[in-house]
């Protein structure tokens, strides 16, 4: 049987969470940060450690089967390849920024320099809005253009606005993008084990987004509990020694779970507990 061959960043934001995430998949991961390729036979997969830049090519080109890349990476490379899942790291914005006060529109970029790092996707955002600019790229460090006289704004990844404030420079406009970590496969391919892999990923999702609550709980007070805590398909019930209670057991949200739980309490519950889940099949 040949083996499923997946792209993994080798370095990089994304790299230590995308491991992270594989090895709650069951699969084995590298220990050397210098080594290159693993291979999980018994898994049916071989991961190849590449710059997260190259991987959507790698993949689109069929060279690999699968990828984890940034949905920014991925629309810039201009690759054959497309969005099979989202991982729900990585997660950041992209925006516009100038000097202050000298950008409050969009239509202002008409006819400026702008520098990025992200020359496909800037591009393909001002063509859709019919905005003629020149777009410069840069590696890295991009506020520091407009100061040197290569740009007049930029198009960059924006967390806080801190570096941008040291800078002199503000965001302005909508939003280029909204990115993080995304599982690419070649664009119509479909390779045998991409299905298992991704239920695998799914299910660490589920148990990140997720814990497992159980209560004990009046009998009488059980159709206003289960309206707190409807669980994934429908909560176990089970009936305990002490007569007129039951137990309660149903999957909920982890955000909003110790607000959940007080309200639990006020109806009557007792004996609450919160369990994490390490990985998950629905």
């Amino acid at each position: 049987m040949s083996l499923l061959r997946i792209a993994v960043p080798n370095k990089g934001s994304l790299s230590q969470a995308a491991s992270e995430m594989l090895r709650e998949s069951g699969y084995r991961q590298r220990e050397d940060p210098k080594q290159l390729t693993l291979t999980d036979a018994e898994n049916g997969v071989e991961f190849f450690y590449l710059r997260p830049r190259d991987i959507a090519l790698y993949v689109g080109e069929g060279t690999l089967d699968l990828g984890v890349t940034g949905r920014d990476l991925l629309l810039d490379s201009g690759a054959k390849a497309e969005e099979a899942l989202s991982l729900g790291f990585g997660r950041s914005r992209f925006r516009f920024a100038g000097p202050r006060g000298a950008f409050t529109d969009l239509a202002q970029l008409s006819g400026a320099r702008i520098a990025t790092s992200y020359v496909g996707v800037v591009r393909a955002f001002l063509e859709e809005r019919g905005i003629e600019a020149s777009v410069v790229r840069l590696d890295g460090a991009v506020e520091t253009s407009i100061q040197l006289g290569v740009a007049d704004a930029i198009a960059d990844v924006v967390e806080t606005g801190s570096t941008l404030r040291q800078a002199g420079l503000e965001v302005f406009g909508e939003t280029i993008l909204e990115s993080e970590a995304v599982l690419v496969a070649r664009s119509g391919s479909v390779p045998a084990g991409l299905e298992i892999f991704k239920r695998r990923l799914q299910g660490v999702l589920v148990a990140r987004g997720y814990v497992m609550m159980d209560y004990d709980i009046e009998e009488a007070r059980v159709a206003e509990a289960v309206q707190l805590t409807p669980g994934i398909e429908s909560p176990t019930i089970s009936p305990l020694r002490r007569d007129g209670w039951v137990a309660v057991r149903a999957m909920v949200p982890r955000d909003g779970s110790q607000r959940l739980m007080d309200e639990l309490f006020q109806i009557g519950a007792r004996g609450i507990l919160l369990t994490k889940i390490d990985a998950c099949r629905l």
